[in-house]
């Protein structure tokens, strides 16, 4: 194909990293970067030039809403190339219809999400948090002594991964090299799945009964909303560690509230529904619970497998390789 021109739609606040110079310069060898500055509208007449004439766009974190429209106004776009996770909010069903190929990110931003997981799982089975806050209460170490002598540590522990997603499986492969059983569970995996080497394949309920950590990947749909809730959580043994880098939508946060409470289990919160919890949500404050804002996934210089993951992706494209990363329409649906 001739060299194709680009252009990138995304917030640029959000996006510092995603692209270093040695990343545009790769991208320069194998097409036109019609405009540096990421586009933040599609409405505007300057935005509609650029789309005019564009071949690739490469989306983030930010990006508006590729509406028909947009769609309409991109006559050349052969390819989307979504440097961040999940791209199904960005992306109108006109994409597919005009044959717009679409590729994304989302296996380059699931290995912080993975690396979170393991610390955290590592972590929790110490129990890291409260000997922090022993220590710092009791200096003498009288409190950390005591809980050195209960039966925790990562030695023939038990980690229940609920999803067999991009991110659960990266778990399952770091959990492998460790004393740990893993169990998984998933409706869509099969007994002859490779990911079965690596953990024994339970229903759900077996899982959250059997484990000292439950780790939560599953995706977010409507039939998976609330999929943890009060009688859910019930079943997980006291003492337990509940994780979240999924979505906030897949517990009943009231749910999980109220056990935590009770300081039965204990939590690992990445993500909240809404987004940022009440500023008198329990979750800031519970001795129990760690919370953080919405961080597992890539930050910082994190950022920058996005923009070499898509980069890779383009040049395929430009080569008329087999992209590695595509996302078809059916999969779409099941993404985070």
């Amino acid at each position: 194909m001739m060299r194709p021109k680009i252009a990138f739609a995304m917030a640029a606040d959000k996006t510092k990293f995603v692209f270093d110079e040695q990343a545009l310069a790769r991208l320069a060898v194998h097409g036109d970067i019609v405009q540096a500055t990421p586009l933040n509208e599609f409405s505007g007449d300057a935005a509609r030039a650029v789309l005019a004439e564009i071949d690739i766009l490469i989306t983030g974190w930010g990006c508006p809403m590729i509406s028909e429209s947009v769609v309409r106004a991109a006559p050349r776009l052969k390819l989307i190339a979504h440097a961040a996770g999940t791209v199904k909010y960005t992306l109108d069903p006109s994409v597919y219809a005009a044959g717009i190929v679409v590729t994304h990110a989302a296996d380059a931003n699931a290995v912080p999400v993975a690396e979170y997981t393991l610390a955290s799982i590592i972590f929790a089975n110490k129990r890291m948090f409260e000997m922090r806050d022993g220590y710092r209460a009791d200096r003498a170490r009288h409190t950390s002594h005591a809980l050195m002598d209960e039966p925790i540590g990562n030695y023939h522990r038990t980690v229940g991964l609920v999803g067999a997603s991009r991110i659960g499986r990266k778990v399952a492969r770091f959990l492998a090299g460790f004393d740990f059983t893993v169990l998984l569970s998933d409706p869509f995996v099969q007994a002859d799945d490779p990911v079965t080497a690596l953990a024994e394949l339970v229903d759900l309920d077996t899982l959250l009964a059997r484990s000292d950590v439950v780790s939560l990947h599953a995706p977010s749909l409507p039939t998976t909303r609330a999929m943890i809730g009060a009688r859910q959580l019930a079943l997980m043994a006291d003492g337990a560690t509940f994780i979240n880098t999924a979505r906030g939508a897949l517990v009943d946060e009231a749910a999980l509230i109220a056990e935590l409470q009770s300081g039965r289990l204990h939590a690992v919160i990445d993500v909240t529904e809404p987004e940022i919890p009440p500023l008198d949500s329990p979750l800031y404050s519970l001795p129990n619970v760690f919370l953080t804002p919405h961080v597992a996934g890539a930050i910082g210089t994190e950022r920058l497998r996005l923009g070499q993951l898509v980069v890779d992706e383009i040049e395929r494209f430009v080569a008329g390789e087999k992209l590695e990363f595509v996302v078809e329409p059916a999969l779409l649906e099941r993404l985070a």
